[in-house]
């Protein structure tokens, strides 16, 4: 089985940002399968663009642009790559990297996908910061890391607390985030009582369901912005949004900027 060094990735390296303890690499992948392998550091992978397959002992991933991975330490993984132009971003850091800053590693035992949209968000932000670096991009990048690890940590801590039933609502939002879901909807499907969902996911989420599906619907959003061939309406009303209006103002709140801003900053 390979062993894979820190700051190596199977394909073309475009971009590599090396920073004490962790690196962020930006990579096309060139190769339609890579046997069984595990890297030196645990790291996260962000897919920017085509279709991966990733499998572990344990589960198998059909990625697309927007997903994204953790793997831990030295966990074994194969990755096959269809016929598509296939690119994805890593940050990785070293164990004494972890171990020096004090973080918890409850949130991210094994390997998994992260579903959570606030921290997909911030992924995204890592690779912003990637892309035009400067003086102030190590301490940048390695904030939101931090940010990023602890916000798993406090999920991971909260989610085993959680009744069932809300990982079920919260499922039931990522599979239907482009509908026009109601609290009758859920009710439905939970069997519960409409006020009884709303305060008890407010208060294990930190948001209402509102804001919750608009932050699917942004994160979703940002994964089509590599498709030249879609226009801003139609990435608007692909992801939920009843006009182009409320998703530039709901994409300017959560990511700092408009969405024809990003789409230059991607191409650019």
């Amino acid at each position: 089985m390979d062993y894979i060094k820190a700051g190596h990735f199977f394909g073309d390296t475009q971009r590599k940002l090396k920073f004490s303890g962790f690196t962020f690499t930006d990579t096309d992948y060139t190769h339609p399968y890579v046997d069984w392998h595990y890297h030196e550091n645990a790291y996260f992978t962000f897919l920017l663009a085509g279709q991966l397959i990733e499998g572990n002992k344990k589960e198998r991933y059909y990625c697309e642009p927007g997903t994204l991975l953790f793997h831990n330490w030295q966990d074994s993984h194969y990755n096959i790559k269809p016929v598509v132009y296939t690119r994805g971003c890593h940050i990785e850091f070293s164990q004494s990297w972890f171990n020096q800053h004090e973080l918890s590693k409850s949130g991210i035992e094994g390997s998994f996908r992260v579903l959570q949209p606030l921290v997909k968000l911030q992924f995204y932000r890592i690779y912003q910061e990637s892309r035009f670096p400067d003086s102030a991009t190590g301490i940048a990048m390695e904030n939101l890391l931090i940010n990023l690890l602890a916000d798993l940590n406090q999920d991971k801590a909260i989610e085993k607390k959680r009744p069932a039933w809300l990982k079920t609502c919260r499922d039931y939002l990522y599979e239907h985030f482009n509908k026009n879901v109601t609290l009758a909807d859920l009710s439905v499907v939970l069997n519960l009582h409409p006020v009884h969902i709303s305060r008890e996911f407010s208060r294990n989420f930190q948001c209402n369901l509102g804001d919750f599906l608009r932050r699917i619907r942004i994160e979703r959003s940002l994964a089509l912005f590599f498709d030249k061939r879609l226009t801003l309406t139609d990435i608007a009303f692909q992801c939920g949004f009843s006009d182009q209006s409320h998703f530039l103002r709901t994409f300017k709140e959560l990511i700092g900027f408009g969405p024809k801003q990003y789409r230059q900053f991607l191409t650019t």
